[in-house]
């Protein structure tokens, strides 16, 4: 069935709309505190830079053989310069309308020594700067999504997407029939309705349920809130360990449970699961199928350390 499923996705061709960052890593060694403060003085024996937010969710699509146009702003500094590299090396699309001269890429650095984050750098500005609003910029996307076999719309809360500009994207994919996907932050507060599947962790549900661990809620409560205030075709939320749950018109449908054998880092994660999940359904594959693809390659993402892809090789091989 896997295999039939990453026959039947490749090529598919994927727009991604949302937050793009930089993720550098400086890895190192401390052996001594700092003379100035009682901090650690890291010794760097090497850095590197991945792509981030929904710059990783592109890169999943592309690692299980689809075709990827990314859709977001990034600044014309030297982080944005270091995207565009990337994004040439690795085949995806992105349209220099949306590298902004006076903008200032969103950078997440984090200081790992011996395997463990010692701290994080995060450099960006205000969520208005990031904005997708003009009616040029929009209108692209939209010309985009009449392209595109599939749309995932992947939110940080770093300002790309709005419930004005959410609101018009998925009503452009709804008159095309395009299947639209999308991973909401609910700190976001973007209130929307008519996409075919929802995303969300557990904490993520329970906040757009507008309810909070205290109450302790059960996860039927959490499904039928949501879908009274979003309507998703489906809710597929994450677990972690739990596996995966599926609700559909409020009532809670299946829970497929994790195939991951060894968690080293959950980062990326989320990316993974709704690029596969949307690669399958988007090619006519049935729910269940696709959830199970999309548990296999997440399996696959989290027995790596960083934001990582699953290869179409290494999920063929991940249950055997």
């Amino acid at each position: 069935m896997l295999r039939e499923i990453l026959s039947s996705i490749r090529g598919i061709n994927v727009l991604v709309v949302g937050d793009i960052m930089l993720d550098h890593y400086v890895i190192g060694d401390a052996t001594r505190i700092s003379p100035e403060a009682p901090v650690p003085v890291v010794a760097v024996e090497r850095e590197s830079y991945t792509l981030g937010a929904s710059a990783n969710v592109a890169l999943n699509v592309l690692s299980l053989g689809g075709n990827v146009e990314l859709c977001g702003a990034i600044g014309g500094d030297e982080a944005g310069t270091q995207l565009r590299g990337i994004f040439n090396e690795r085949g995806i699309k992105f349209s220099e309308r949306f590298a902004k001269p006076s903008l200032g890429t969103i950078v997440k650095t984090r200081v790992v020594v011996r395997g463990q984050q010692l701290c994080r750098v995060d450099r960006e500005q205000k969520k208005a700067a990031y904005i997708l609003q003009s009616d040029s910029d929009l209108g692209y996307v939209e010309s985009k999504i009449g392209e595109s076999d599939a749309i995932i719309l992947s939110d940080y809360n770093k300002g790309t997407l709005s419930g004005e500009n959410v609101g018009r994207l998925i009503n452009c994919a709804r008159r095309q029939r395009k299947f639209i996907a999308m991973d909401p932050k609910p700190s976001n507060g973007i209130v929307f309705s008519g996409v075919d599947a929802m995303t969300p962790n557990k904490l993520e549900a329970m906040q757009l349920a507008g309810l909070s661990e205290e109450e302790e809620p059960s996860i039927g409560e959490i499904c039928q809130k949501i879908h009274r205030k979003y309507s998703p075709r489906m809710l597929i939320i994450t677990l972690g360990q739990g596996g995966m749950l599926l609700s559909m018109g409020g009532e809670v449908d299946r829970i497929v449970p994790t195939f991951a054998r060894e968690v080293y880092d959950v980062s990326g994660a989320g990316d993974t699961v709704i690029a596969a999940l949307t690669m399958a359904l988007a090619a006519n594959k049935g729910v269940y199928d696709a959830m199970y693809f999309a548990n296999t390659a997440a399996g696959v993402v989290v027995g790596k350390r960083g934001t990582a892809v699953a290869r179409p090789e290494e999920i063929l091989e991940f249950h055997g």
